[in-house]
């Protein structure tokens, strides 16, 4: 009787035990590219530079083996160039985004492909310097979707590479001018590189 008393009160602790070494969550840095798409709308064309000033952070967190939740912290910069019948505009950027987003894995030995969806807020700052060329745009704020695909390359028990494609659709800034709005809706190309840590 004492021993099965006994094995009652230690499966609890024995369950958070192993609870507590099971690595849940993880952190990640990763370098970021941005690449505009060519738009064109209201007579309008919008161009951006390739972004190469970029850094995403994410936090996940596992609800199942296969399945867990993301947020993500992006800044980048990048020169968003317009040109119209009467003008001839360069925007330099500062882009952030906030999102989240629901994150499927697979397992295959090391390598662990993943897909994700979401939702996230994008925030476009003019940065007024030479590369500006019109001084009166102003801040936008969009949301947007995302979606993305890459691949966790387990280096560790702790520790994995990541490479990632991600896309995200929203409205193709116009910085508060009428002039520059396309109203188009187009795909930033945001592919990154980094490294997780699991704990």
């Amino acid at each position: 009787m004492k021993k099965i008393l006994l094995s009652l009160v230690l499966l609890p602790v024995l369950a958070a035990t192993g609870f507590a070494q099971e690595s849940r969550q993880d952190v990640s840095a990763s370098w970021s590219g941005l690449i505009p798409p060519h738009t064109v709308g209201n007579a309008v064309q919008q161009d951006g530079t390739i972004g190469n000033y970029g850094v995403l952070a994410s936090y996940r967190y596992m609800l199942t083996p296969r399945s867990a939740l993301e947020l993500n912290y992006q800044y980048n910069q990048d020169i968003q160039h317009f040109v119209g019948n009467f003008f001839n505009w360069r925007v330099h950027t500062r882009f952030q985004e906030i999102s989240g987003a629901y994150v499927y894995n697979f397992t295959y030995k090391n390598f662990n492909p993943f897909l994700e969806g979401g939702i996230g807020g994008y925030i476009f700052t003019p940065i007024k310097d030479p590369k500006t060329t019109n001084l009166d745009v102003k801040q936008n704020t969009n949301v947007g979707a995302l979606y993305g695909g890459g691949i966790a390359y387990e280096l560790s028990p702790s520790w994995d590479l990541r490479v990632e494609y991600r896309g995200i659709i929203l409205k193709a800034p116009s910085f508060g001018q009428e002039s520059l709005r396309t109203n188009r809706y187009y795909n930033l190309n945001n592919p990154t590189v980094g490294i997780a840590y699991h704990f």
